[in-house]
Formats: structure tokens, sequence, C-alpha cells
């Protein structure tokens, strides 16, 4: 197990919980702009950092912001590249300001995706006019935000690789589906294994939109580009697969990943998140975005000794209070004569919270024909474990059924 942070500062998945705010990226203090600061504009207040119109700003400096103001200098071509770079690396509407801004220079920015060029030295009449046409966006993009809690992610982790989380995960998903569906409500599962994720391939699907297409859609994410990107299993389960070609850990966008899955949640309900086994600071992100996290792991001792490792970076990272359930996968009778359930808390400090059988041929079949395992075989050991972790999963995440 690691933790992949290249160029980011510690613990920098944290959710930024100040105040959203209209932040002034400015190279000198003048005009009006020092009367801004600590006053709202279109209701929102403003923040003010004074720097080089070339020196780089943190997107995730960014992310919580209801607007940025961004300096442009039309004589700098660096300057201009950090704004270009801005807008692909952030979903929060960028503002340009220049002073005398030649007409190709507006532009170009609009065209790269500047919601609005202002004149320098800023004016509170000026900024106001820009924001005006944003004021139901942000609205709408508040809303939005409220009615995520309406659906509920669940992340699965594992202590380590080959527990058979992923087969595990996509039979539980299916069955979780179709009980949902018996309630007018839809289940999805998102493979972000961005290096070896094959839920897909176990579900037997095959579809050429994947998780890249969706990161690669950035600002242009809506429900209707969600909808169209997954693939229905015949479970009635939606899946957005892992990507087809291997991508980076690092080179995944925390804020576009974080905007599919809350706007996943508010599509299509309860969204599953089949993570990597490497810690990224996204899949930490993800983890405290989620309702409920499914530690995958054996009864062996090396199973055991990793899932604490799991939980004691939980706590490093202030995230003990989020609900975990252990899940004992391959779990077979005959492994208690010399590790039993009751280790479980005795090494973790919490029970396990369900046990899942071990029967290899009967996964196998399911996987080879990318179904569910009730349609190899009707009654099964295996079937009834994965039932009683259906229902206690809907239990924790207190949907009626």
């Amino acid at each position: 197990m690691s933790v992949i942070s290249p160029n980011e500062a510690s613990k920098s998945w944290r959710t930024n919980r100040r105040e959203a705010a209209i932040q002034l990226y400015l190279s000198a203090v003048e005009g009006q702009a020092p009367d801004l600061v600590g006053t709202k504009v279109g209701g929102y207040p403003t923040t003010l950092e004074v720097s080089p119109v070339t020196d780089w700003i943190d997107p995730q400096e960014l992310e919580h912001a209801v607007a940025a103001v961004i300096q442009v200098d039309a004589d700098s071509s660096a300057s201009i590249k950090r704004f270009q770079k801005l807008i692909e690396s952030t979903t929060t509407p960028l503002i340009a300001a220049a002073y005398d801004p030649p007409l190709a220079l507006v532009r170009m920015l609009v065209r790269v995706g500047a919601h609005d060029v202002v004149p320098l030295p800023l004016s509170v009449d000026d900024l106001e006019t820009s924001l005006a046409p944003l004021r139901d966006k942000l609205a709408h993009k508040q809303e939005a935000q409220a009615s995520a809690t309406r659906g509920r992610v669940v992340s699965i982790i594992k202590s380590v690789g080959g527990v058979g989380a992923t087969a595990l995960i996509t039979q539980l998903a299916m069955r979780f589906a179709a009980s949902e569906a018996q309630h007018g409500r839809e289940a999805c599962l998102i493979d972000l294994d961005v290096q070896f994720g094959d839920a897909a391939f176990q579900l037997g699907l095959h579809s050429r939109l994947t998780l890249a297409e969706l990161l690669d859609a950035g600002t242009r994410l809506d429900g209707d580009l969600l909808r169209a990107s997954t693939t229905e299993h015949s479970s009635g389960l939606r899946v957005i697969p892992a990507p087809i070609e291997m991508m980076p850990l690092e080179a995944v966008n925390s804020e576009h990943l974080l905007a599919i899955v809350d706007q996943s949640a508010r599509e299509l309900g309860t969204v599953f998140l089949d993570l990597p086994s490497n810690w990224t600071n996204w899949s930490l992100s993800l983890v405290a975005r989620s309702d409920l996290v499914l530690l995958i792991t054996e009864l062996t001792v090396a199973g055991l000794n990793r899932a604490k490792r799991q939980l004691e970076l939980f706590e490093s990272q202030d995230l003990g209070g989020i609900d975990v359930r252990v899940v004992l996968n391959r779990f077979e009778k005959s492994q208690s004569r010399t590790l039993r359930p009751a280790d479980v808390e005795t090494t973790l400090g919490r029970p396990a919270a369900f046990t899942v059988g071990n029967d290899f041929a009967l996964m196998s079949a399911a996987i080879d024909r990318g179904v569910s395992i009730d349609e190899v075989k009707r009654k099964s050991a295996l079937a009834k474990d994965l039932d009683e972790l259906d229902r206690g999963i809907a239990a924790a995440l207190g949907l009626e059924r």
C-alpha cells in the first residue's frame, strides 16, 4: 500500500470549508480593488491575493470559489498560458482582468473558456455586471450540491490486492441494483482502478465510453452526458468502466472526479466506487465523501494486518469517523481452526460486519458469462451471503427495502 501525492501538499485532499467567495488575483492593489475586500459583490464576499501575473495558482484554491478574477498581461505569454492552464484545471468560472485588453486577446480568452474579460483597474460596477449572468448558474449549482445528499456513495477498498474485491462488488452491485429497481431507484458502479480495473469485463460489458471521457469532459459534464457514458447491465446496474488505456494515478483531477461522483449520486441514486489498491489524494477525498466504506479482506494474518494499516491511515488523516464495515471475503469455516471471526475485532478494534463464503467455481462461472451467480446456480450459500450483505448495506444507508 502506498499513497501517491506528487507535487501536492500533505493532506491536500481535505475539503476546503471556507465560505464560498469571489477570489481576486491581481498584481497590484489599485482602483476600487481595496474596497472590494471584505464587502460583498453579487451577494458573495471577496478575497484578494496580490502576486505577479505569472505566478502559478493552485487549482485547489479555486475549488470552492464562486468565481475567480485572474489578471492577464497581454504582453506576457506566460501570463496568458497560466490562464489557459487554469481554465483546463478547474470548473470554477474564471474572469480575466487586463489593462486595455486588445480585441484579439479578449476573443482568445473567451474562446479558451473565460467567463468574461473585465478592464483594469477593477471597478465594483464592472465586476457586478460580469457576475450577473452567473447568478442563476451559481444558484443551480448550490441547489445541485445540496441535492447530492439524496444519493448515497459506497466506497470499496481492499486490505491488499487479490482479495477478490472486484468480483465481490460486481456481484453485490447487480443484486443491489435489482433490489433498488423494485422501489423505483437506480444504482451505479464506477470502476476507479484507472490502471487495472476490469469490473466491466467481469460483467460482460463492452463500451467505448469510459471514466476517461467523463474526466476529459470537465465543465461540460451534466446529467445527460453522464447517463450517455454509462453502460447498463441486464440486472439494471449502470456501469462507468475504467479507462481502456492505463492512466497514471496522479493524472486524475480530484475536482473533476468529485464532480463525476456527485453528479452520479444525483442522477443514479446509490453509487459504488471500486477504488484502486494504492492510495492517492483523490481516493482519500472520495472516502471522505462516502456515506459508507466496505473494507474487503480475508481471514488471514496478512489480510488482517493490511486491513489494520488501512484503518490506521484513516485515523492519521482525520477520517476515523467514517462508517467502515469490514467484510471477510472467501470465508471458510475450516479457517476458524487457526483464526476466528472474533479475532477480527481483536486485531482491528471492530468486528467483521459480514462474511462471504468461498465458492471459486461458482464465482468464476458467473464472471465468465458476465451474469449474476443466481443465473448459474439458483440457490447457493454464496447467494445467501450476498443477500445478507445487500440488506445490510441498504439498512446502513437508510434505504427502505
